[in-house]
């Protein structure tokens, strides 16, 4: 590197700084960062034709290569084969998802060969820009670095375009218009603007679908006409070593003759029709037609032949230094230059011929706003940090200059411009102030308005939190019944207004309903109560936090207990069930909201009850004695007896129990021995059947004891008779 710089001798010491500069300059340059070591060492590329490779397809892209491949379809689905550098099974290779393509197939490893292989279908490749796949690949357990490496993808497609006119001839001033067959119209590059300075001036549209090439003459004699088509996708040259977007010129020789009138062109073409222009009229400048009288007025009429209906008045009033006539234009009626030309007669014998555009003045007669994934609609309501498309109706929109305050229009290819509708597609900013967005036009308002409303979209239930004993439990986490073996002392309701609104997802207030009712073991009815309009505003970590504020927001926590009335939560009895329903308020939203049902069950483990019985049958055996005794009496059992619940049914009881108490043996032998009749404190296990309804049970108990009358102590075995109330 080189310094052109020259300093006196006075200066030699800037001068040595300027020689140190140019030294260290280009060895700054010449550092570059370390690159990453590569990940593949081939990758190939299956349609279903063609094998393309990264070893072989690859050509360079504004300094990066490019894999390059040709596609028939939009959606095209390809195979990929991925070879790594080193072949590591502990750590397979992965691709990362991609809004580009679709991956059909996962990443399978071929492992006799070493290579994976997996599917993409692509998603609207012509569309597609900056198509990329990036590859990566974790630590192992040789703890080798993770690796990562993207593959740039360029496609491209043949494209042919032909251009056959049936008529060669054309007319000076006269726009003629021709279709063109292409096999992928889609690829063509149109125009909106004409050529300039050309013998025959051209543009390339689509209209409908159908590739069009319009052109206007403008010297006379045999012109040929040079169009020089570009395509939107690439595609390759000189045996695949260049990228080209041009397509090979179509020439066509034409016969261009002179028009029957000759076309004056005027300075404006859009002109308004209103009072002003209609009485006064609107100055305008335009061609000189050679034989113009000035101060003199012309009539315009649509049609060529006499009797047409009068578009506009031309009054001449001089002429200019430019071969130019300045005039007055009166305008009466609506013209479009795409419905026919303009005449200027002279004692109704047309002289020349014009076009310009006349138009009402602009007007809107509705506004519709369509939210994403909607419909149409006439509400005007929008939400802060949403994208809306509005649409505007009314006449002569096309030549308007619409302006929404304080938001930005955002380009769409589904934007639609005409006389007679236009649609913006708007973006509401997050941190508006303003609860009404003014449609201007031309600055000046037009009396229509976009409204700004919060959103109010039902989120969630899991910014709702219980506390019945323990810790807070979010609500939407306890599915099923809840079985709580302690006293419950209160429910307490608790909210996170910090986990409504997000950065990305606004929901606004939430307005929720409780319905709660409590039941005993029986599943009765005990009390019922309904909370509704509980409204829980989202917290300061919602950039709309300062426009939530209101005094129905909910402050602090919901107690139970301070809406029951007749029984509280700590005075219920066992197996009680309290039931809480919370849900969205519906007439609040447009859709439909969330609805969670807790159920609260007072689980116990044991019951403690004083049992009557009448054991019969029993076989009792005496201390000392060998053997039984014959089956006894009916006796008479009174036991304070123990329960046992089982730990994952509700209220329902194992088939047995343990008590203690008083046994009268043969209490009912009324005969005058008295039999063994005897008054005994045991301890007894009985088996009790677990049916619900049976109101006579026929319990087996085993246990022993100790005979007050006989004073001895004794076992007994056998059935009894147990009766439910």
């Amino acid at each position: 590197m080189q310094c052109p710089v020259r300093f006196s001798p006075g200066f030699r010491w800037l001068a040595s700084v300027a020689a140190f500069l140019c030294l260290a300059l280009p060895a700054r340059a010449q550092i570059t960062a370390p690159s990453s070591p590569p990940l593949l060492r081939e990758l190939t590329l299956r349609t279903d034709t063609t094998r393309y490779s990264l070893s072989r397809n690859t050509i360079a892209v504004q300094g990066e290569p490019n894999l390059y491949f040709y596609y028939r379809q939009d959606d095209e689905t390809a195979e990929l084969l991925l070879y790594p550098v080193s072949w590591r099974p502990q750590a397979p290779l992965r691709l990362r998802r991609s809004a580009d393509f679709v991956l059909l197939d996962s990443v399978t490893a071929v492992a006799n060969q070493q290579y994976y292989r997996t599917k993409i279908r692509f998603k609207d490749l012509p569309a597609a820009r900056f198509l990329q796949l990036t590859f990566t690949q974790a630590n192992d357990s040789a703890g080798r670095p993770p690796l990562t490496q993207t593959v740039s993808l360029l496609p491209i497609t043949r494209t042919t375009l032909e251009f056959k006119p049936t008529d060669t001839e054309l007319f000076v001033g006269e726009e003629k218009v021709f279709d063109l067959s292409s096999n992928n119209p889609k690829n063509i590059r149109v125009s909106t603007e004409w050529t300039k300075g050309q013998d025959i001036d051209y543009r390339i549209v689509q209209e409908k679908g159908q590739l069009r090439l319009r052109v206007v003459p403008n010297a006379l004699g045999t012109r040929l006409l040079t169009v020089r088509p570009q395509t939107e996708r690439p595609f390759l040259t000189d045996n695949n070593r260049r990228l080209s977007y041009a397509l090979a010129p179509l020439r066509q020789d034409f016969t261009v003759k002179a028009s029957r009138l000759r076309f004056l062109s005027v300075d404006k073409k859009e002109i308004t029709l209103d009072e002003i222009s209609r009485r006064k009229g609107v100055e305008i400048i335009l061609d000189n037609g050679r034989t113009f009288d000035l101060k003199r007025t012309y009539r315009i009429e649509d049609q060529e032949e006499a009797g047409g209906a009068l578009i506009a008045e031309l009054f001449t009033r001089q002429y200019l230094t430019n071969d130019r006539v300045l005039c007055w234009l009166r305008v009466y009626n609506t013209h479009r230059q795409t419905d026919s030309y303009l005449y200027i007669k002279e004692n109704d014998l047309p002289k020349y011929i014009t076009n310009f555009n006349i138009s009402p003045k602009t007007a809107i007669s509705s506004v519709q706003v369509r939210h994403r994934g909607g419909d149409w609609g006439p509400s005007l309501n929008v939400n802060p940090g949403e994208t809306v498309d509005v649409r505007l109706e009314g006449e002569s929109l096309q030549k308007a200059r619409f302006h929404f305050e304080d938001l930005a229009v955002i380009p769409s290819d589904s934007s639609v411009r005409t006389d007679a509708a236009v649609v913006y597609r708007v973006q509401v900013p997050l941190t508006i102030d303003k609860r009404r967005i003014t449609i201007f036009n031309a600055g000046q308002p037009t009396g229509y308005a976009l409204a700004v409303k919060e959103f109010q979209r039902p989120h969630p239930l899991d910014f709702v939190a219980v506390n019945f004993g323990e810790a807070p439990r979010v609500i939407n986490r306890l599915n099923g019944p809840v079985l709580y073996d302690r006293t419950i002392s209160d429910v307490v309701f608790s909210f996170n207004p910090n986990g409504i609104d997000t950065e990305s997802q606004l929901y606004g207030k939430q307005y929720l309903t409780f319905d709660i009712r409590t039941q005993n073991a029986k599943g009765e009815l005990i009390e019922m109560r309904t909370i509704e309009n509980v409204v829980v505003c989202p917290g300061d970590n919602s950039v709309r936090a300062a426009f939530y504020q209101d005094k129905q927001c909910q402050v602090g926590n919901i107690s139970l207990n301070n809406i029951l009335s007749s029984r509280k939560t700590y005075d219920l009895d066992d197996w009680s069930t309290i039931i809480i329903t919370i849900k969205h308020n519906q007439s609040q939203y447009q859709e439909a909201g969330f609805t969670q049902k807790l159920e609260l069950v007072l689980k116990r483990r044991i019951k403690f009850d004083i049992d009557v019985s009448f054991p019969g049958g029993l076989l009792t055996k005496y201390k000392g004695e060998s053997s039984y005794t014959s089956f006894g009496g009916i006796s008479l059992a009174m036991l304070g007896q123990l329960s046992f619940y089982h730990p994952e049914k509700i209220n329902r009881l194992r088939p047995y129990k343990v008590g203690a108490g008083f046994v009268a043996l043969n209490a009912f032998d009324l005969s005058k021995s008295g039999g063994n009749r005897d008054l005994g404190v045991v301890i007894l296990g009985s088996i009790y059947p677990t049916r619900r309804d049976a109101k006579l049970t026929f319990p087996l108990y085993l246990g022993g004891g100790y005979l007050l009358s006989a004073g001895r102590p004794f076992f007994l075995l056998g059935p009894g008779i147990g009766v439910r109330l």
